[in-house]
């Protein structure tokens, strides 16, 4: 019974007679502290102290880059979270980083692209209608959204690389590109609104609007990025922060001449016939 984790104990009588033993009374059974200390011996203790076995090696614990657990593991993040760094976002009263706590995603930076994204095509095609109003049918130009696609998120996926890039060559160790990604990703937000009543015709407004944009931004930018652009050299940390401002300064000039300008160039059109206006 020892093998079951058990050991059988038999009182036996003065006289050494065991034939008058009675099992029914002498026969005990208590638990055994028996330890085994063989090569294939296994430690107590669940699974904790259990080795893996062959078919669950280290492979379970993998994410490869052609799997979906690799992708999944950067949009593990609830509704409340995101809208709680949305707001963050708009309102910083914390340092984002410290907001992320831990775990920045990919799924809030995605979703808000997008929506920045559709919002410019709208807003830059009601321009285009109102510039255009009574002078010849409208017809939509859907180069406003491959063109909004391409700066919003080549700007928000390429930016944060060359900026981790630089940060690391330069000695950062606080660099994580995962957090610079929820950063420029997160700081698109602002463009939603701007997006949205920016369609004006009044190029004033279109202008005050756009560079409440800028500031805001580019504010939420800096006031995060610094403890980690600071953790390289006084000069350098001065540089990559004049970069990162002019990066966002050119982007949201282009957002302006793009998107809410009568005569950007997206908007302009060939004249048939050799007409002229």
């Amino acid at each position: 019974m020892s093998g079951s984790g058990y050991d059988a104990v038999v009182d036996v009588d003065d006289e050494g007679d065991l034939g008058h033993t009675d099992l029914q009374e002498d026969l005990e059974f208590h638990n055994s502290n028996f330890t085994e200390t063989g090569p294939g011996a296994r430690k107590p203790g669940g699974g904790s102290g259990l080795p893996l076995p062959a078919t669950a090696s280290s492979s379970s614990g993998k994410r490869f880059l052609w799997s979906m657990s690799f992708y999944a593991q950067f949009f593990d993040v609830d509704t409340s979270s995101v809208l709680t760094r949305c707001w963050a976002a708009l309102y910083p009263r914390a340092n984002f980083l410290d907001v992320l706590e831990g775990n920045p995603d990919l799924y809030g930076p995605f979703w808000i692209a997008t929506t920045v994204v559709f919002i410019l095509f709208l807003g830059g095609t009601i321009s285009q209608y109102l510039a255009t109003t009574g002078q010849e049918p409208f017809a939509y130009d859907f180069t406003l959204l491959s063109g909004a696609a391409g700066l919003i998120y080549g700007y928000t996926l390429v930016i944060p690389v060359v900026l981790y890039v630089a940060l690391r060559y330069f000695g950062s160790e606080a660099a994580n590109l995962l957090e610079c990604w929820a950063l420029y990703g997160y700081s698109n937000l602002i463009w939603v609104p701007v997006a949205l009543i920016s369609w004006s015709s009044i190029d004033i407004l279109n202008w005050v609007f756009v560079a409440v944009g800028l500031g805001m931004s580019v504010t939420f930018l800096l006031r995060n990025l610094y403890p980690v652009l600071s953790a390289t050299d006084r000069q350098t940390s001065k540089v990559l922060l004049v970069v990162v401002v002019a990066l966002h300064f050119a982007l949201a000039l282009t957002i302006k001449f793009l998107f809410f300008a009568h005569s950007s160039p997206i908007n302009k059109k060939p004249v048939e016939g050799g007409e002229g206006q």
